[in-house]
């Protein structure tokens, strides 16, 4: 079976997946996933005729974005899931356009909404869901990049709505967005605009979702995070959802069982409200990535909130051990349903089986420093602009996003490694990996790698540059002593990448490859408007981002 799938950085060739994903997805999960957005674009298309009747349905809203969150890299393989979601898809559409037809609405003529199709039927239909069915290069990227960017947005906005926060302009913006890219007679100029619009979507979500998380955790404040283990069993959870966190934390309460974070959890130290749990442990391992190794040498459980989870090897002892909940899922692992009927999500399986498991090999000691989200660095800003008009502080460099397996990333290792003693690191997303163990130091007290915290927590670097900007009297952010450096993997960074652009900042260094779903007529078009590239050498880049 054929596929085509191009929304990872790793992908085949820097072209496209086309047997198999490199990331692990099999074929016919990428075929059932192009169907599942193709059915919900008919949703959307729907539910926005519904919205200029003031006729919305928030639900069907929920349900997108949820739709689009499992089909994010490494995020769900397991057919029988997004099966399941596409038969509630169609369900969903074919309720939302008889309560239309019933109010005299008109809906639109898009091919999306009208389409139905049996179970059974699901695969027949996998040209037609294809990336590769707009057939001009160009206004596919463009689509696909919106897309894309509407997918991280779509993972920030349902961690929100897990903690009870959610936006209507949001969910506006995405119905838009899925009717355009569903329009066969776009241009390349309207979709560009689309695409920054997403940009403004997503920075929306990273705003939200920041609302979220402080309002109900605190602020995150400087911490250090241990990374040693204790001698008990333990939950290592992995993802970003802040509110599994919490209930994991209330549920294994005198349970003798501790919980590890994992990768991006690892900020989820940083905030005050978990600081009470005295079985919240320190941090085990490193990016994503690591998984195969980390997750053997653990021996408890293992949560996965949200993406990404790595295929385990046929080898691997570690599978049966696995918990997923939420858009994430993989064949033969253990899924939990979510919250029902006003009940929080019930860990009680998972925790049992934990006590039964032997407590985590050491793999590392030692502590992380972390914590430097917006609010902590706006409580420093005396001492950071001291350091900057003495000159102690030169150039801060933005070196957010997401870590992966490709050799080159090495780069950013060495990049950090080169930079002069007078420049600073803002760093957000599992990227950090690649450089916070180095022991780097700090400059008159502050430590030179700031870690802000998850991939959304790239709001707060838009925050802090910001209130630097205001604080030096200048006019832009582009104007600042600062570059941006930044490494992508999947959507989120692609949704954080489309913000950073909506408002305005200029010169940004994408890498360690550029995306395929970047033709050469995109790419003219970001360097033209925004200055976009990508990485060469260390030397060459430290000479031109640095000086």
């Amino acid at each position: 079976m054929e596929m085509f799938c191009y929304q990872c950085q790793e992908t085949a060739f820097n072209k496209g997946c086309m047997t198999k994903g490199v990331c692990g997805k099999e074929a016919e999960t990428s075929n059932l996933m192009d169907l599942l957005l193709y059915v919900t674009r008919g949703i959307a298309i729907v539910n926005k005729g519904l919205r200029e009747k003031g006729e919305a349905n928030v639900e069907a809203d929920r349900f997108i974005i949820d739709a689009l969150f499992c089909t994010i890299t490494n995020a769900n393989f397991d057919n029988e899931s997004i099966r399941k979601r596409i038969t509630a898809a169609l369900v969903w559409k074919d309720k939302l356009s008889g309560k239309a037809k019933k109010r005299g609405i008109e809906i639109p003529d898009f091919e999306e909404v009208y389409f139905e199709c049996k179970p059974e039927q699901y695969l027949d239909f996998k040209a037609m869901a294809s990336p590769l069915s707009e057939e001009n290069n160009d206004i596919r990227g463009l689509k696909q990049l919106a897309l894309f960017g509407l997918k991280g947005a779509a993972a920030y906005t349902q961690h929100a709505l897990n903690l009870g926060f959610e936006d209507d302009d949001i969910y506006t913006m995405m119905e838009n967005t899925l009717k355009e890219i569903s329009r066969k007679d776009i241009d390349a100029k309207e979709l560009t605009s689309l695409v920054l619009s997403v940009g403004e979507c997503a920075l929306k979500s990273m705003m939200l979702l920041d609302k979220a998380n402080t309002t109900r955790y605190g602020n995150p404040e400087i911490t250090e995070v241990e990374l040693g283990v204790r001698d008990r069993p333990g939950i290592l959870i992995s993802g970003h959802d802040l509110h599994d966190l919490e209930n994991l934390l209330e549920q294994t309460k005198d349970k003798g069982v501790d919980v590890y974070t994992h990768s991006e959890m690892l900020p989820g130290q940083y905030y005050p409200f978990f600081k009470k749990y005295p079985h919240f442990a320190g941090n085990y391992g490193n990016a994503w990535w690591k998984q195969k190794e980390e997750f053997e040498s653990f021996n408890g459980v293992i949560f996965f909130t949200s993406n990404c989870i790595v295929p385990p090897l046929k080898s691997a002892t570690y599978l049966d051990r696995i918990y997923t909940t939420g858009p994430t899922g993989y064949p033969g692992a253990h899924y939990i349903d979510g919250a029902k009927d006003g009940k929080p999500i019930d860990f009680s399986r998972m925790v049992e089986h934990a006590q039964r498991c032997a407590p985590p090999k050491q793999i590392e000691s030692g502590k992380l420093i972390g914590g430097f989200a917006h609010h902590q660095v706006i409580a420093l800003a005396d001492k950071i602009l001291a350091a900057v008009k003495s000159g102690a502080i030169k150039k801060f460099v933005v070196m957010a996003g997401c870590d992966g397996r490709m050799k080159s990333r090495e780069y950013y290792t060495d990049f950090a490694k080169a930079l002069p003693r007078d420049c600073v690191i803002l760093t957000a997303g599992c990227a950090k990996y690649r450089y916070n163990k180095l022991g780097l130091g700090d400059i008159n007290g502050i430590p030179r790698v700031l870690d802000a915290g998850q991939c959304n927590d790239s709001f707060s670097l838009i925050v802090i540059a910001s209130a630097l900007r205001d604080a030096l009297g200048l006019k832009n952010v582009n104007e600042l002593p600062i570059v941006f450096n930044i490494a992508w993997y999947e959507q989120k960074a692609v949704a954080v990448l489309l913000a950073l652009l909506s408002v305005g900042i200029k010169n940004i260094h994408v890498g360690p490859t550029l995306p395929a779903f970047y033709t050469p007529n995109i790419l003219n078009v970001l360097k033209e408007h925004f200055n976009i590239g990508t990485i060469s050498t260390v030397e060459q880049d430290i000479k031109e981002m640095i000086g």
